[in-house]
């Protein structure tokens, strides 16, 4: 068994949402911290007392308590309180305590200006951590060290795959990505159950013929290791129904929707990242960077 790198750890939750939840309940679930050693901070007293009764964690309503003696301090606010709670922790952080941000848009620059502290990693996990079976990208500042970036595995381990990048740029473009991939998928899904129901099949069963299909397709593209334009022409025959219904996608620019799409994500990503850079600097509106 690998070495556990939290063990004996401290934790402190900064916003304990659904995410940071999703991340404490892969902790304690795969036994890497103890729940004596977890606290986790929450304006609301009923969310408090449903995180203690869950999961035996502290709680507080004070953010800087909740980072208070913490070997590792989680981000989870919302962007938009983020201006409100770096206050509160400034001056607070030891040099030794370990940031991880799951923040979208919240740059280390940011982080670091803010929370007058430089061990930072910025990270951004998506849904599907939720059930384990997440996609988390993440990049260290050079002030984290090599047990830092151990503890930052581990954690994100608990949520399913992690990468680490060496550019923060990559963590922009990754929310544009498998952060906010999931939508396009469930929308893909969705548009995919209708046209089945559209067919004549009950909706239950469309569902399920949908979801089945596309859990099966990622397990054979993953499973293969072949390119997918190959495992899509596998089953394209000359004048079949593939090739129809592929020519359909095409005329529709099914490819530049789905690229202007990520775009449109990636430089909204950008535009948080000025804005929290920048607080009271007004959102820049659409930025160019084709």
């Amino acid at each position: 068994m690998a070495e556990n790198s939290l063990h004996g750890a401290r934790l402190g939750i900064v916003g304990t949402g659904v995410m940071a939840e999703a991340m404490l309940a892969g902790l304690l679930g795969e036994q890497l911290l103890e729940a004596a050693h977890v606290t986790c901070s929450h304006p609301r007293e009923g969310r408090r007392a449903a995180l203690d009764q869950t999961y035996g964690v502290g709680t507080t309503e004070s953010n800087a308590e909740a980072a208070r003696g913490a070997d590792i301090v989680l981000l989870a606010v919302k962007p938009q309180m983020l201006a409100e709670v770096m206050p509160e922790l400034r001056g607070k952080l030891k040099p030794e305590q370990l940031v991880i941000s799951i923040i979208a848009g919240a740059s280390t620059s940011a982080l670091g200006a803010g929370l007058d502290h430089p061990a930072l990693v910025r990270c951004m996990p998506n849904t599907p951590a939720q059930i384990g079976q997440g996609v988390t990208v993440w990049f260290a500042t050079p002030s984290v060290d090599a047990q830092g970036k151990a503890r930052t595995r581990t954690m994100l381990s608990a949520l399913g795959r992690e990468f680490e990048v060496h550019s923060e740029r990559q963590v922009a473009m990754a929310t544009a990505v498998s952060g906010t991939g999931p939508t396009y998928i469930f929308l893909f899904i969705e548009a995919l159950t209708d046209a089945a129901v559209h067919l004549g099949f009950p909706r239950h069963v469309a569902r399920e013929l949908v979801l089945d299909t596309m859990q099966g397709s990622a397990a054979f593209a993953l499973r293969s290791g072949r390119h997918v334009a190959e495992l899509r022409d596998m089953v394209t025959s000359p004048g079949g129904t593939s090739a129809e219904a592929l020519y359909q996608l095409e005329r529709g620019r099914l490819r530049t929707v789905v690229s202007d799409a990520v775009w449109a994500a990636f430089e909204r990503t950008l535009r948080l990242e000025s804005t929290l850079e920048n607080p009271g600097k007004p959102d820049e509106g659409r930025r160019i960077l084709r």
